[in-house]
């Protein structure tokens, strides 16, 4: 009899584990985008993951002023700053590391894609794209420490 209470405690807790390691919240964190040029928070917001900017390497402008959202085709946004940005949002965890359903925003043309986001170790591959995720152009970014 105990045999099988400690089997099924094991089986119990091995499911339980994987459960937990097939977490959405995996991303949740600092991560630099490619080529270190700016950091973005990722967090959560109800079911849903968003990503800020929280640091711009060249944070300032030629004029040594921060750096605004100026391509944005919206010109009602274009004074806003770029650090404190959403850059990503709306995405919903799939499964398996994969984060999808969600838009990227790219401040230096000003145009939004569709996202989809997956976790490899310490690397975020973040593929924004038009239409079908295979006609689209893949970054990764680093876990910050």
């Amino acid at each position: 009899m105990k045999r099988v209470i400690l089997i099924m405690t094991c089986l119990v807790f091995g499911i339980l584990s994987n459960t937990w390691a097939d977490s959405g919240d995996t991303i949740l964190g600092e991560w630099y985008t490619e080529g270190n040029k700016s950091a973005v928070k990722i967090y959560k917001s109800d079911s849903l993951y968003y990503g800020k900017i929280i640091w711009l390497k060249e944070p300032k402008n030629k004029e040594g002023k921060d750096k605004v959202d100026t391509k944005n085709p919206d010109e009602s946004l274009r004074t806003r700053k770029i650090i404190g940005l959403n850059l990503v949002w709306g995405f919903q965890y799939k499964n398996r590391n994969k984060w999808a359903n969600g838009k990227i925003y790219d401040p230096r043309s000003g145009k939004t894609y569709s996202c989809e986001m997956k976790l490899e170790g310490d690397k975020l591959n973040v593929r924004g794209y038009l239409g079908f995720s295979f006609l689209g152009k893949t970054t990764v970014w680093t876990k910050k420490d």
